[in-house]
């Protein structure tokens, strides 16, 4: 048995300091494990806010990684991940979003999960702080979120917030899908799990705190003009590219489907209202976040 495990933890950040550093506060507050030891990559895509000369004063210990200011999440935490591979071999790496405040109990209950349910992977759920309800985490095949019940329970889909990645799985499936820009990458990751008979499991209980986006992006929204729509869907930060969602769905669901969402995405920032009027009459047309 070895004398501990190596635990690499990945961050990607952008403009967003004092976020990242309740976020990084949060981390090195966590329950220590006996037997775990953890190092801290953090790729600060080119804030220019002082985010990384705040954490390099504040985390001295903390790894920072530039970025080019074009590498938005998935491509920011496959930089993190690329580079802590290469310079050793962990046991863990876990994904931490710069949003989260971990709780005390966060790694306790990832790893405690992990050794329940080894060569899988744990996608630890987080809360809201005004309500004790899931925001992030692990999903059904539906796409609903798994309240914990103390219990690592069987998902389907993983928010990328907060996951736990052991030596094992890495080795077979790599790193996240560089394709993609800035969302989908965890939703791949997921499932590409699945394919290779890798299952994930949620944490069983709630491990830190991170508020969801309480409005839909601008291309849903009717009161924008449609120009702003169009330029906000094909934007990294639009949720749902549409070349990068086609390429998501035809990967995992088929083409049909793929071509499906594609035609209703548009359809939604042509004539959002139109859009919600068929939603509310046709249960089969996706509502696409």
């Amino acid at each position: 048995m070895k004398s501990f495990y190596k635990i690499a933890v990945l961050i990607t950040c952008h403009n967003r300091k004092e976020k990242t550093l309740a976020c990084l506060s949060s981390l090195f507050n966590v329950n220590p494990v006996k037997g775990y030891q953890i190092e801290v990559f953090l790729v600060d895509d080119g804030s220019t806010d002082g985010t990384g000369e705040a954490v390099e004063k504040h985390f001295p210990q903390v790894d920072i990684i530039q970025g080019n200011g074009n590498l938005y999440w998935n491509k920011g935490m496959h930089l993190a991940w690329d580079t802590a591979s290469q310079k050793k071999e962990y046991d863990y790496y876990v994904w931490l979003n710069d949003d989260v405040e971990l709780k005390p109990n966060a790694f306790e209950d990832l790893i405690s999960n992990s050794k329940k349910k080894p060569d899988s992977i744990i996608c630890g759920t987080v809360q809201s702080k005004h309500q004790e309800v899931p925001t992030y985490g692990g999903r059904d095949s539906d796409g609903n979120l798994i309240v914990p019940d103390g219990n690592p329970q069987s998902c389907s889909i993983i928010n990328g917030n907060l996951v736990l990645v052991p030596q094992s799985v890495f080795k077979i499936l790599g790193n996240l899908d560089v394709i993609f820009p800035h969302s989908i990458g965890d939703f791949d990751y997921g499932l590409r799990a699945k394919k290779e008979g890798i299952q994930c499991f949620t944490s069983a209980g709630y491990c830190g705190y991170c508020e969801i986006n309480p409005t839909p992006p601008k291309w849903c929204l009717p009161e924008v003009p449609f120009s702003s729509r169009l330029k906000n869907l094909y934007s990294p930060l639009g949720r749902s590219h549409p070349y990068y969602y086609f390429l998501f769905e035809y990967r995992h669901y088929g083409v049909l489907v793929a071509l499906r969402h594609f035609l209703s995405i548009h359809l939604r920032v042509v004539s959002p209202k139109l859009y919600m009027n068929l939603k509310k009459k046709d249960k089969k047309i996706p509502l696409v976040n």
